[in-house]
C-alpha cells in the first residue's frame, strides 16, 4: 500500500475530488443531501455508485490499488 504524498497542484486537486465523495458516502446531512433519492426503483443508488467509483480512483492516483484487493494469491 502507499501513502498519499501531495507534490503537485494536481495532488491537491485529486485529494479535493477525494474528499467529496467521501463525505458524500458519510453524508452528515443524515440524507438531506441527495442527487437522486434512493427511493427511486433501479436508478436510486447510482450516486452512491458514482461517489464509491470516484474514491476508488482518487485512491488508485496515488497507489493504493483495491482493484486486487479480493484476488486470490498463488
Amino acid at each position: 500500500m502507499g501513502k498519499i504524498e501531495i507534490k503537485s497542484p494536481k495532488d491537491i486537486a485529486v485529494v479535493i475530488i477525494l474528499g467529496i465523495p467521501i463525505l458524500y458516502i458519510v453524508n452528515p446531512t443524515a440524507g438531506i443531501i441527495e442527487f437522486i433519492p434512493d427511493n427511486i426503483p433501479m436508478i436510486g443508488n447510482l450516486d452512491e455508485g458514482v461517489a464509491t467509483t470516484l474514491i476508488i480512483s482518487c485512491l488508485g492516483y496515488f497507489g493504493f490499488d483495491l482493484g486486487n484487493l479480493f484476488n486470490r494469491k498463488k
